[in-house]
């Protein structure tokens, strides 16, 4: 029984983690159709983000606090500059933004080892997050306990901005029908903007919580950034309600098979499960409801 709480918080965990670095691309994948290879950078930038906070900040417990809000921005700061400066001139062009943002990734990973160096930095974990808590006989890192939470924060936060705000309704609208909208008056460089920021901001946060499991390299990004894709694709492009329920799914089946197996056959089985799944349901859980004619 312990075994199986075990690997049960181990999946939870694991697709927090996938979470985190889905949200972002819920917005601007799933909502917006760019296929945004340089998220993973933007994960990348929170990481370093928490580093350098941390080397202003001696108490790690205010750093981690301060890193969530400034990882935020910084990671929106990118993505507003990525939208402004490359993405508004492809929205019908979805190729050319894969291979336009693979190009600003590579970019950033250079200006990553360039400031701060090709060997890997570590952030101290503050000190109420050591060591771990027991549930039901098993033990659970607490740094584990912190990114479930954050997840579930992020995307309460989400979810309640995109339903009750003035610019939630007009992301959705501009989602649902883009022409529409602007006749409507509703600014859709402003949303498109925003939607960016928030998502590129949202893959900032990440990168404060990847932090405290791990070392911080320039390609740290990269290790999610296919994962977070396929938790979009599966979850359904643009739902969030099934983004969460596919990161945690996939978090949960790694963690399983992977105890009875190796992490290599896991990733394999868990690959296999996902075509599968795409062959019988290719719109993924759940799909977005539009008005468009087209």
């Amino acid at each position: 029984m312990d075994v199986v709480i075990g690997q049960l918080f181990t999946g939870l965990s694991l697709g927090s983690i996938l979470l985190l670095a889905a949200l972002g691309l819920s917005l601007t994948f799933g909502q917006m159709g760019v296929i945004n290879m340089a998220h993973g950078e933007f994960i990348m930038a929170g990481c370093y983000t928490t580093y350098v906070v941390q080397k202003v900040i001696s108490s790690t417990g205010v750093s981690l606090i301060v890193s969530l809000f400034v990882g935020f921005l910084v990671g929106g700061a990118l993505g507003a500059a990525l939208e402004m400066g490359l993405i508004r001139w492809m929205y019908d062009r979805p190729l050319d933004t894969l291979l336009v943002t693979f190009g600003v990734g590579l970019v950033l990973q250079q200006a990553a080892r360039d400031i701060f160096g090709a060997p890997a930095k570590n952030v101290l974990v503050p000190d109420w997050l050591s060591g771990g808590v027991t549930i039901f006989g098993a033990v659970v890192p607490k740094t584990r306990m912190f990114i479930l939470v954050l997840a579930v924060v992020a995307v309460t936060v989400l979810a309640v901005a995109l339903k009750t705000t003035p610019l939630g309704r007009r992301i959705r609208a501009v989602v649902q029908n883009r022409g529409l909208a602007e006749t409507s008056g509703v600014s859709s460089r402003f949303t498109d903007i925003s939607t960016f920021f928030i998502g590129s901001g949202l893959a900032g946060v990440a990168g404060v919580a990847l932090t405290l499991i791990g070392s911080t390299s320039p390609t740290i990004g990269q290790s999610y950034l296919i994962d977070a894709f396929l938790v979009v694709v599966i979850g359904g492009l643009g739902q969030i309600k099934g983004t969460v329920i596919a990161a945690f799914a996939l978090g949960l089946l790694n963690s399983f098979i992977e105890y009875s197996t190796t992490a290599s056959i896991a990733k394999v089985i868990v690959f296999v499960v996902i075509v599968v799944f795409l062959q019988v349901r290719p719109q993924g859980l759940f799909t977005v409801r539009t008005r468009s004619l087209a």
